[in-house]
Order: C-alpha cells, then structure tokens, then sequence
C-alpha cells in the first residue's frame, strides 16, 4: 500500500511539471482562449499582441486584488458580469506569428487605481526606449460623473508590468459623442503622435504631447477634431502606405455576424476621410463576426497581416471570441484586398534585421 501511494504521489508530480511545461510551450493563436480586439506590433525583435480578456466565465478568486473605491464601483447595480471579469490584460509574443506564448497580467487594475473593471482595447506604442499602453476602462456613460475612459500606462518593458503613467484618465468624458474607449496611438513620419478613439458610433482625433500624457490642438488648431465616417461604430485603427492614409474601423454588432471591417482614405491623418469600402466579414465557412483588428506592415517589403478576433461558428455567446490572423494585400490602384479569413492562419514568418511595425 505505501509503495502504491509512493507511486502514485510521483505520478502526480510529474504530470504537474509535465502540464507546467505545456502550458508555456508556445501555442497558436487561436488556441490562446477568449480574447478579443487584437493590437500587434513588433518590439525588440518579436512580434506582440495585446488584446481585450473576454472569457465571461468567473474569475479565480483572488485574481485581482482591488482598493475600497475600486470595490465600490465594482458594486454598483447594472454591471455586465462579463465586464467585472476584465480586470487586466495578458499580452502574447511570437518569433515567427505561428508560435505564441503567453505573458500575463502585464496589466492589471492593481496598477491602476481609478480602474474597476472593462479594461479594454489596448493600443501600445514604444518611445525613447520605454512602453506606452493607452486603454479604455469602466465603460463610462454620458451621465456619469466617476472616473473612467481612456487611460495610459508605462512600462520599461513590452511584457509590463504597465503602471499607470498619471493617475486619472487621459480623457474621461464624452466629446462630439464619442464614448472614451478603443484608444489607437499613431506616430507619423514627422514625429507627431496622435491618438483616434470613439464608441457608440463616433471617433475623435487628438494629438498628445511629447510625454504621451496629455491631449493638444492639432495642426488645424482643434482638439477633440470628430473624423467619424459612414457606418462607424468602434475599434479605429490607421496605417501608411505610400503616402496615402488608410483609415479602419468596425462597424456592425459586435455580438452578431454584421460585425466587420471597413475602410476610407485620406492625404491627412486628421481627414477628411472617403469611405471605400468593407474588407473583412463574416464567411460561413469559417467564422462569424470578425472585427476590432489591427495590422502589421514589414517595413522594406510590402507584406501586411490582419489581427483581428472572431466567434466560432455556431458559438452564441458574444464574449466569446478567438484571435485571428490573416494576410492583408492591396491592389494596384492602392486599394485593400477584401481579406480571405482562413481557418489555419498565416505560415511562419520570423523577422529579419531590424524590422518594426507600425
């Protein structure tokens, strides 16, 4: 009997270094669990996602810890569950977009201290050699007067842990409409940087100082500038190329299959802005509702991928959404591709030199 126990005590250690082990093995992206509203980048040599937690399911106890002010919003009436579960962001990296592994909680609202919960859509951006983490939380309303919107967060590091960089929210009430959520950070090719964001159906464009810490006029002299185009709902996003703004967002129900991608284009980062058209949709063959991306360009070639989230096909519970990515190509007249959604995702592609997206 004692040698039985003996045995059977051993098995069970091993099997505990054993799972241990493969739960940091790197993993695809798809297998990463409920996510959703993708951010990639490349820092220090590998590639970076940082996504919005959306498993609804209960959090473990003791998750998170939280003050007495953080406690108390968290109790007020009328909170979604699933949003009391987000709490902080993981953050996930990669040698070659196939092979990921997990770095948790590189924020977390013990951090932050006016955060609560639906911590959301984070957009991060790397300047004189520190890391800056721009998000949406409490899910503020019109008529709220606490603290919530969108903050930043600092971090010596792209694996955290981000610390909040001025104690209050960056913008912390609604502007032109504009809900302070689904933050992206852009720097152009002069050095300015500017910040889109907006939910319910507006988006706003400001520019930040050079410390990243507060909102400034733009070069139009405005500073909630509204750049809302046809059909906008949420998750704006911007790239470059070849001198042309292209400017991203969502539109549709984020819990349904209207849920997609479009895009317009301008000489300005600040617009105006012309509607061309919807690039990502639901194909039911493969998933329902793709939306809230984000992109990756390689600098020296003109290889772009799409990192968006997506429901499984025939999953009917709105949080639940996996990442995704896929290749982004344009036509000859400058225009995206409509963007084939796969089930397997891209093949390998490692970094060469000194590569960086944007």
């Amino acid at each position: 009997m004692k040698k039985s126990f003996q045995a059977a005590l051993i098995l069970f250690v091993l099997m505990q270094f054993a799972g241990l082990a493969w739960g940091q093995a790197p993993t695809g992206l798809g297998e990463q669990g409920w996510y959703a509203d993708p951010e990639a980048h490349v820092f220090a040599g590998e590639y970076w996602i940082y996504p919005t937690y959306s498993d609804p399911a209960p959090l473990p106890v003791g998750a998170s810890q939280f003050t007495e002010l953080q406690q108390a919003r968290r109790d007020e009436k009328g909170l979604r569950k699933a949003y009391l579960q987000q709490t902080f962001m993981d953050a996930f990296s990669s040698p070659d977009l196939v092979h990921w592994i997990k770095h948790p909680h590189v924020l977390d609202v013990k951090n932050v201290p006016w955060a609560a919960y639906a911590v959301w859509a984070p957009s991060v951006i790397e300047l004189k050699g520190k890391y800056y983490l721009f998000f949406g939380a409490n899910d503020i309303q019109k008529d709220e007067t606490t603290a919530g919107g969108i903050g930043v967060a600092v971090s010596d590091s792209p694996g955290g842990p981000f610390v909040d960089a001025i104690g209050k929210p960056l913008i912390g009430a609604f502007y032109n409409g504009a809900q302070p959520i689904d933050p992206f950070v852009y720097q152009d090719d002069d050095g300015r940087i500017y910040l889109y964001y907006g939910g319910q159906g507006h988006c706003n464009v400001v520019g930040l100082t050079a410390d990243l810490k507060a909102v400034t006029p733009l070069p139009d002299g405005e500073l909630y500038k509204e750049i809302t185009p046809a059909e906008y709902v949420e998750g704006p996003f911007l790239i470059k190329r070849n001198g042309v703004y292209y400017f991203m967002w969502s539109e549709g129900d984020w819990g349904d299959s209207s849920y997609g991608v479009a895009y317009a284009r301008s000489s300005s980062p600040i617009g105006p802005f012309t509607r061309v058209g919807k690039i990502l949709q639901t194909d039911a063959r493969v998933a329902n509702g793709p939306g809230h991306h984000s992109v990756i360009h390689l600098p020296g070639t003109d290889e772009w991928y799409i990192v968006y989230h997506r429901h499984p096909l025939g999953n009917t519970e709105p949080n639940q959404r996996l990442m995704a990515i896929d290749r982004m190509y344009f036509d000859k007249d400058g225009k995206i591709v409509p963007v084939k959604m796969t089930a397997k995702g891209v093949a390998a592609r490692r970094l060469g030199g000194d590569s960086q997206a944007r």
